[in-house]
């Protein structure tokens, strides 16, 4: 029999990107997102995250300004590398961003998003604690699965092979490293189980051609 043709339709692109020098620019950044975190917060709030507020690309520090810009050089090689684009077609893009960065302790975590109004978002670690043995799901970022949500499962589709697994993707924040996926996928940060802090700057990005319309304020 000829082997059947089958192709990998609807795939979700998942880019990492490593930050050159990232092992000078994180202590920076993480002593630069201490100094803005406020000591006095309201009886409310959790304790175990704070998240800056989304003005982060608009910093004048020289540390912030650094990540900018590898941020987004990150996400413009992602895009150019998914994309069909004409020599210099990218560049004529208007870049539009919002970022800000999180830090969370010992039994804290970030409960599942998705960012409307938005093309990509980008995560990049600043620094990480050591997962424990028993745990190296610990301050993960869970991507979820939603497109096979409605279908039937049974024996011969529960364990297909990537890229056609019906499961949801895990990966460990790395200092220095960036995940770059689509805004529209539902994310989250695992419970941080180790001592020490995670500390992850998360981007939302989209572009705007010459000329198009209709893009909405954030």
């Amino acid at each position: 029999m000829i082997a059947p043709l089958v192709l990998p339709l609807f795939a979700t692109p998942l880019g990492i990107v490593t930050v050159p020098k990232a092992e000078d620019l994180n202590p920076q950044l993480a002593d630069l997102f201490v100094q803005r975190t406020p000591r006095d917060r309201p009886p409310q709030a959790n304790t175990k995250v704070y998240r800056g507020q989304d003005d982060l690309f608009d910093w004048p520090e020289p540390a912030a300004r650094a990540l900018t810009t590898e941020i987004f050089r990150g996400v413009c090689s992602v895009v150019e590398t998914l994309n069909a684009f004409d020599p210099g077609q990218l560049r004529s893009f208007n870049l539009e961003a919002r970022g800000w960065f999180t830090i969370v302790e010992q039994n804290g975590s970030v409960p599942a998003a998705n960012y409307p109004l938005t093309a990509w978002c980008a995560m990049y670690c600043v620094a990480a604690p050591e997962p424990p043995e028993s745990r190296q799901d610990s301050g993960a970022l869970r991507l979820y699965e939603s497109r096979l949500g409605t279908m039937f499962q049974d024996a011969t589709n529960s364990v297909m092979r990537v890229p056609f697994t019906p499961s949801h993707y895990t990966w460990r924040p790395v200092p220095g490293q960036m995940a770059i996926f689509p805004a529209s996928l539902t994310h989250e940060i695992a419970l941080v189980r180790s001592a020490g802090k995670l500390i992850v700057v998360t981007a939302r990005v989209r572009f705007v051609a010459p000329g198009q319309q209709g893009v909405g304020r954030w």
